[in-house]
């Protein structure tokens, strides 16, 4: 399915990760047993959205994803990129997601709470319900294990 839209799939050498290269430099890197599916909505040949039900991707998305309006879609959230490098990490009713460089708008799938801004070092646990979400900077214990299960 990867390459039917616009991007190659590699293994991580000597681990189960997978990586996904798109023509426009979207990276895509998922942690072994991550369940996710890449979703082309007008059908450019280019990924639109990651749509992750498991486990944890982090993405390197350049300006010209961002304009594109490239977003990850959780059970919980909807991150949309603003030209930046991020994990997001789905695990049973939570969604998390931390911000390495740049911006991430991050909103609940449903209800009515508005979303939030992550910058860099800053992440929110997303989780149903109608409740504010909070934005907080990540501990470098909690910021490390989640970039460790991702190779970084």
């Amino acid at each position: 399915m990867a390459q039917g839209i616009g991007c190659v799939l590699q293994t991580a050498a000597g681990s189960q990760r997978q990586i996904l290269r798109c023509r426009d430099g979207l990276t895509i890197e998922a942690e072994a047993g991550a369940a996710y599916n890449l979703v082309d909505e007008n059908r450019d040949n280019r990924p639109d959205a990651v749509n992750l039900q498991g486990r944890a991707i982090f993405i390197d998305a350049p300006a010209q994803s961002a304009r594109q309006g490239f977003q990850i879609m959780t059970p919980q959230a909807i991150a949309a990129v603003r030209g930046t490098q991020w994990a997001v990490d789905v695990s049973g009713t939570r969604t998390s997601v931390l911000v390495v460089t740049g911006r991430v708008a991050v909103r609940r799938v449903s209800g009515n709470t508005r979303g939030v801004s992550l910058g860099p070092g800053e992440g929110v646990d997303v989780e149903a319900g109608t409740s504010p979400l909070v934005v907080r900077r990540w501990p470098a214990a909690r910021a490390a294990a989640l970039l460790a299960r991702l190779g970084r």
